[in-house]
């Protein structure tokens, strides 16, 4: 399970991004919670800067690219989380969220899917039914079929 430490977020036994390379911003949440959310900033923004990472291989930047590149912004992957109305909850759901962002990202691919063949029942079936559905309409056709 990913986890937020000091030294910084780890997102695989292999994988550990530094404090120093995350950027937390924090802003006034939207939503319910009364008198306290007008006066705390308790949405959290964590970004990162993939393309600036120190910690990355090529092979792990390449994959997160592919994989988060919809959510890239010149490089940068956010994640926020405005949940809870305490800011230290929102750190902690930003910080899992990017780590097991980042862990699904780097996680290498499944097997390729090995191809297979309708069985000849299956076929058999498909027809079937075609035939009999295409004899329904026929018989509500307003105009007679050419075999009568």
């Amino acid at each position: 399970m990913p986890s937020p430490t000091r030294d910084g977020l780890v997102v695989s036994p292999s994988l550990t991004i530094p404090r120093a390379e995350l950027t937390e911003r924090f802003s006034r949440s939207s939503g319910p919670g009364g008198q306290g959310v007008n006066t705390t900033d308790s949405r959290v923004e964590l970004s990162w800067d993939v393309d600036r990472s120190a910690v990355l291989s090529r092979v792990q930047r390449e994959r997160i690219v592919a994989r988060t590149g919809h959510r890239l912004v010149d490089g940068v992957l956010t994640v926020t989380a405005s949940e809870h109305r305490e800011q230290r909850r929102n750190r902690d759901a930003a910080a899992h969220r990017l780590a097991a962002l980042v862990a699904d990202a780097v996680a290498p691919p499944g097997p390729r899917r090995r191809a297979t063949r309708r069985t000849r029942g299956s076929q058999e079936r498909r027809l079937k039914a075609k035939k009999q559905r295409s004899a329904t309409k026929r018989m509500r056709s307003s105009r007679p079929s050419r075999d009568d």
